[in-house]
Parts: C-alpha cells; structure tokens; sequence
C-alpha cells in the first residue's frame, strides 16, 4: 500500500522494506510520568520519546476510531523503535511505518501497515492542519480512509491572507461549503501549518509539550527520498 501525503511541490510519499535489527536512541522518561497539560473531558495523552527530544500529544475525542487505534498501537508497543522516515523542514514529520524497525539505510520504507483494515476518515471542518497537529497518513482510496498506523505530525509555515484566500479555494475542491473562520485564519498566520491538506485528511490530534522538537527533526539532514541520513527513532507511552 503506497501512501499518499501531497505537498504543493508535488512531493511524492513512501515506499517500505526491513531488515537489521536497530538500536534505538531515545529520550526517555519513566511510564508513571505526569502529563504535561492536563487534557479536557476524556482526552488522551500520549508521549513520543524520540531520538532528539520527547513531545506529548492529546488525542482528540472527536475522532474516536483513529483516538482508540492510536492508543491500542501505543498501548501493544508498536511504534517502539519505528523510524520517522519521511521529513521535510516547512512541512511535516512522518513515521509509524513498522516495516522501518529493521530497514537498513538503502532501503526505502513507507507502504507499512498494521493488521487489519483501513481506519475511516473522521474528517471535521474545525480540524485543520495547524502547527503541531497529529493527523494519519493514507493512501489514494477514494474514501478518504486512513492507514492504520502511519501517522504526521505538522511543522508548516505562517501564512498571510492571500495565501489563505488560495488555500481556501483550493480546500473547497474537498468540500465546497467550506471557509476558513477568523480563529482558524489568525492561527495559519501566526502559528502557521499546511492549510493545502485541510479536509483531505484525519487530523486526531496536536502536541501539547515539545512542539520544538518537530522543528528540529524537520531540519535533519536527509536523502533524495527525504529520509534521515540519521535514524530518527521512537518511542511512546500513555501518561494518562
């Protein structure tokens, strides 16, 4: 299953493969860690150790089947020692992909995915691609369902109302009654995100500690299938 993630340049996504047995470099913290921010209602909060730095994210409850896969994943150990293997500095970060645990440098990772089906889309008007989100990865299917492990974390860029009046028009393809509210256009012009993936893909989450870490992973260096010369590994747990 080849993953589709597209990016105003036209960047391609992902391809996968496994070999050799890796050794994860991470920062981690203990299991019984207190969550950085207390989350609303019964929302979830997941940490994501990595080889540069932690982050915790929260999952939303308005996206319950990608929330509980998400946690069921974190909870079985699946992620531990994935790569990210897919960065490009003003975008995103992407990983989840189990066939990197063991690839070697030459292969090209990215058409991984878990036991069972697709996860359908829970695509919601007041979830956009903000900095920082947490949103799923997905192939061409014309129902917008997404891969049942791979996953992004957004890094963008700020945007000015222009290039939000473009975005707009160009998410309208994906759903015509939709406009970008004055909240949503001062977070794209002070925070910044990828506002051209808006309705097209499950956003489920967003980094509430560490936000950081996404920019410095974003600026590794990386090969001509923008993957990391150097493994970026990680790990998760559930603090609450």
């Amino acid at each position: 299953m080849k993953l589709l993630l597209v990016t105003l340049l036209g960047c391609s996504l992902l391809t996968a493969s496994a070999q050799r047995k890796p050794t994860p470099a991470v920062h981690k913290t203990t299991a019984n860690a207190k969550p950085a921010v207390a989350p609303k209602s019964n929302e979830r909060l997941v940490e994501i150790m990595t080889t540069y730095g932690n982050l915790t994210v929260k999952l939303y409850d308005s996206t319950p089947l990608h929330r509980d896969n998400f946690i069921k994943l974190v909870q079985s150990g699946f992620y531990d020692s994935l790569l990210f293997h897919r960065i490009i500095n003003g975008f995103m970060i992407q990983g989840g992909d189990p066939t990197s645990k063991y690839a070697d440098s030459a292969q090209t990772v990215g058409e991984g995915a878990a036991p069972g089906d697709r996860i359908p889309a829970e695509i919601k008007p007041y979830l956009f691609h903000k900095k920082g989100v947490l949103a799923a990865a997905r192939d061409n299917n014309p129902a917008k369902a997404s891969s049942n492990c791979q996953f992004y974390l957004v890094q963008g860029k700020v945007l000015n109302d222009v290039e939000l009046n473009t975005m707009e028009c160009r998410v309208r393809g994906n759903n015509p009654a939709y406009t970008y509210t004055d909240a949503q256009r001062n977070v794209y012009k002070t925070i910044g995100g990828t506002p051209f993936l808006d309705q097209n893909y499950t956003v489920f989450g967003e980094v509430v500690s560490g936000i950081n870490i996404i920019d410095t992973i974003a600026a590794q260096p990386r090969d001509a299938r923008d993957r990391p010369l150097k493994p970026v590994r990680m790990q998760m747990h559930l603090l609450n």
